[in-house]
């Protein structure tokens, strides 16, 4: 059996490291603009997915990939089912709201920026890619997270990035949003445990979420942990 690994989430690490240490046969696969941290095992297939599974005779798909990736999820599935793949999703619970939370749910990005009022600080974690969205909030300012150097200015006036290396702990989270005055957090329901830290400095500090929710995944087999996927695995 070669396994295709989709990557694109801190889970998919945890699973292709426990393959490598059982010796299993498999191929990680990552989007063209994906990148992987130093303590990946192994280098990453890129291009076309229908591709990769073609030429590198692949026998069965497990989907780690990030769960706002809708495209990538959604092709994989079919192009397993169009290849005759067992496949599965690696579909982590969502965050859930708890007291003294004060989140504000919305569909995208471009609804979070109608509820900020201009003139807000807002700390925008759902990714450089949707920062435009925040673009025609006037006098607002916008911080956006970058673990690396950007390869590009800010898109606009009125914001900037802010160069840190994780682990973020909530201390670090609630001092970095109190020195920053921020009003509002924009981020994706990814349901990350590294990324809840943000989510737990939010509500020690009573500051105003918008949480853009999650889209349907396709209707296909699904697994919530990385030990699931694993048996599953270990069973193709």
């Amino acid at each position: 059996m070669t396994l295709l690994l989709m990557a694109g989430t801190g889970e998919a690490r945890q699973i292709a490291s426990a393959l490598k240490a059982s010796d299993a046969d498999f191929t990680i696969w990552l989007p063209r603009d994906g990148r992987l941290g130093r303590d990946w095992p192994g280098d990453p297939a890129r291009g076309a997915l229908a591709d990769c599974l073609r030429n590198r005779r692949i026998s069965a798909v497990l989907d780690a990939s990030h769960p706002f990736a809708t495209d990538t999820i959604r092709q994989a599935s079919q192009h397993s089912g169009a290849h005759g793949l067992p496949y599965c999703l690696l579909w982590r619970p969502e965050w859930r709201a708890r007291p003294g939370d004060r989140w504000t749910h919305v569909d995208s990005e471009a609804a979070a920026a109608r509820h900020i009022s201009p003139g807000a600080t807002i700390f925008a974690a759902t990714g450089r890619d949707c920062l435009t969205h925040f673009a025609a909030l006037g006098a607002a300012h916008v911080y956006c997270r970058q673990i690396g150097a950007p390869d590009a200015p800010f898109p606009f006036a009125g914001g900037e990035y802010l160069i840190q290396q994780p682990p973020f702990s909530v201390e670090d989270e609630t001092a970095m949003f109190r020195r920053l005055g921020i009003d509002w957090l924009v981020l994706r329901n990814t349901g990350s445990t590294r990324a809840e830290t943000k989510l737990t400095a939010a509500r020690h500090l009573s500051l105003n979420v918008l949480m853009v929710n999650r889209p349907a995944p396709p209707d296909t087999l699904r697994v919530a942990s990385v030990a699931e996927a694993l048996t599953w695995a270990q069973a193709q």
